[in-house]
């Protein structure tokens, strides 16, 4: 496997930057939120900690499906045609 250029390292390391502020991001909008609709229904905490807690499940999964997604395209590209790594075919 060849080594990676430094121009490769930083794109991947800029790609999970973003991921991660997307997910702080996702926290923060609905803490936001939450605090705006606790202000205006006149409640103390509820939809603070409910849109804490929403933001941060979402930004996960979010997170997690990217992550998710890049780890089957390395596991594609990883296998080549007629090394027997496909299914059905080797081991037996």
């Amino acid at each position: 496997m060849p080594e990676e250029n430094r121009e490769q390292a930083l794109g991947r390391g800029y790609k999970y930057l973003a991921m991660g502020l997307r997910f702080a991001g996702g926290v923060v909008v609905f803490l936001f939120g939450g605090l705006l609709l606790d202000r205006w229904l006149g409640t103390r905490v509820l939809f603070l900690l409910l849109g804490t807690l929403l933001g941060a499940t979402l930004g996960f999964l979010s997170v997690y499906r990217e992550l998710t997604a890049d780890e089957q395209k390395a596991g594609k590209a990883s296998r080549r045609p007629g090394d027997g790594s496909e299914k059905g075919e080797g081991g037996g």
